[in-house]
């Protein structure tokens, strides 16, 4: 009879998550992953991918890390291939969060190099967290090919997502630098290793500099 009242209240928390309420879903996934139960997984994934509400997005996403990553990982990388873009950069975002490097095969150049620039962002905050040793290289390679991409935002996750490789982008970096295309990528190379090399600086003085590079030269070649 416990037993039965058990399922009927995780049951009532599931179907919570359906409410029309934003409170009332977030209680429901903090109450799913309270009491983890491998049978509404596929629940919680399905539910991130129509979420609207970020705060309970970042429920479902921790109530998912609070479950089996033998369960969760494969029902999240299937996310990948959905033609829905929130059902992609959840997944990511998740994916990120489990942190097993299982799922790194399941993040392709299609996936960071998104149109969508959300799924891109976390595309490359997932990817930073799961490249495996001697995938470097190609991640850089792969990431350096989104320079001066979108906006202020998308940008900084870029930059970010680079230095995080360490001193091996710096060589990536200048080639985007002495590259014929686009000024805004040799501008947001510029201000990448800018920042990689005084974080402190700021990415907003980074790429103020960045420009004023690219349009006067470096320093000492104005006259």
């Amino acid at each position: 009879m416990a037993m039965a009242e058990e399922d009927t209240d995780t049951m009532r928390m599931v179907q919570g998550l359906e409410s029309g309420s934003s409170s009332m879903r977030l209680r429901a996934a903090m109450a799913v992953g309270t009491v983890p139960n491998e049978r509404f997984v596929g629940r919680l994934v399905e539910r991130c991918a129509v979420e609207p509400d970020f705060s309970v997005r970042e429920a479902l996403t921790w109530a998912l890390t609070r479950h089996s990553a033998s369960v969760t990982v494969p029902l999240l990388i299937g996310e990948l291939r959905s033609e829905c873009a929130q059902a992609r950069s959840q997944a990511l975002h998740t994916l990120s969060k489990i942190g097993d490097r299982r799922a790194w095969p399941a993040i392709t150049r299609g996936l960071l190099t998104d149109a969508d620039e959300e799924v891109a962002r976390s595309a490359w905050r997932a990817a930073g967290v799961l490249v495996p040793e001697g995938a470097e290289p190609w991640l850089a390679g792969v990431l350096a090919s989104q320079l001066g991409r979108g906006g202020h935002e998308v940008q900084l996750s870029l930059s970010r997502a680079l230095i995080a490789l360490g001193e091996m982008i710096v060589p990536v970096l200048h080639g985007a630098m002495a590259g014929s295309g686009p000024a805004r990528v040799r501008r947001h190379a510029i201000a990448t290793e800018h920042l990689f090399r005084d974080p402190d600086a700021g990415f907003a003085f980074a790429v103020e500099e960045a420009k004023r590079v690219v349009a006067l030269g470096p320093p000492g070649r104005e006259g």
